[in-house]
């Protein structure tokens, strides 16, 4: 310890005191950024322990049972699901037991010519048009929707299956509606497909307001509650509101149940 003592009074004798003075102050710097460097990383290592207790945020479940329709008031929109497989491709009918038509896949422009040759095929036998689609075509929608209530026939959504976009003007054709249990009936805002030719933003403005009104008075003609058009215009078209079973039974778009259906 002595001889250290004077090894440091000879530097301190032989130097002049500026080096001495410089020498300090690059310690001090040096110090400076260690203490730095110490206290980013322990900030970097509290955000990481933040995101892992913040790793399960809450978010919607995929299909299907993002279409539930039990969701919480306060987020009553959900994202669009992409529909695949059998629902993304164009609507096929086929004919089951008990006069159950089923109605499944997207509805395209021509679905309303070949749902009506199926009706003018077996019209006799059919009873229930039974629908699974993501919706598609308004106008074949329509058309289809009136040849059910021409026909007298009732509409379903089986449990757990889907109804949505366009397909619940299908559902509203039905004198006799029925819902399934956590099956999802959803509406959307309507509009014009675009062409391939160039048109003018006034042109197309005018044919979604000429779309609304034919699916205001169609509903108003089925004796729906026009509460569904508003909730279908309040919700873009990239997204869903999905009915309530009360909400169902309220707008009047069910009007029995699946266990009370006729053999």
């Amino acid at each position: 310890m002595a001889m250290l003592s004077q090894r440091v009074h000879l530097w301190l004798s032989g130097n002049p005191e500026d080096a001495v003075l410089r020498l300090i102050f690059r310690l001090l710097i040096v110090g400076a950024i260690a203490a730095l460097g110490y206290d980013l990383a322990g900030a970097n290592s509290a955000s990481d322990d933040g995101a892992t207790r913040e790793a399960a945020p809450f978010s919607l479940p995929s299909l299907p049972a993002v279409l539930s329709p039990l969701l919480p008031d306060g987020d009553r929109q959900t994202p669009l699901p992409q529909p695949g497989g059998a629902l993304g491709q164009p609507m096929t009918f086929e004919l089951g037991s008990g006069g159950r038509l089923q109605a499944s896949g997207t509805i395209t422009p021509g679905s309303a010519e070949a749902f009506a040759k199926e009706l003018a095929r077996h019209g006799e036998y059919i009873r229930t048009v039974v629908l699974n689609s993501p919706g598609g075509s308004v106008s074949d929608a329509l058309a289809m929707g009136r040849l059910i209530r021409e026909h007298k026939l009732a509409t379903e959504v089986e449990a757990g299956k889907y109804c949505a976009s366009s397909c619940p003007l299908m559902l509203f054709g039905g004198t006799e509606r029925r819902v399934g249990a956590k099956a999802a009936v959803g509406v959307h805002q309507v509009f014009a497909v675009k062409s391939t030719e160039v048109a003018a933003p006034r042109d197309q403005m005018s044919d979604a307001q000429r779309i609304s009104a034919r699916c205001q008075r169609y509903l108003r003609d089925m004796g729906i509650d026009l509460e569904v058009w508003i909730r279908a215009m309040e919700t873009p078209k990239d997204r869903l509101f999905v009915f309530k079973p009360e909400e169902l039974t309220r707008y009047g778009i069910v009007t029995a149940t699946p266990a009370l259906a006729k053999p």
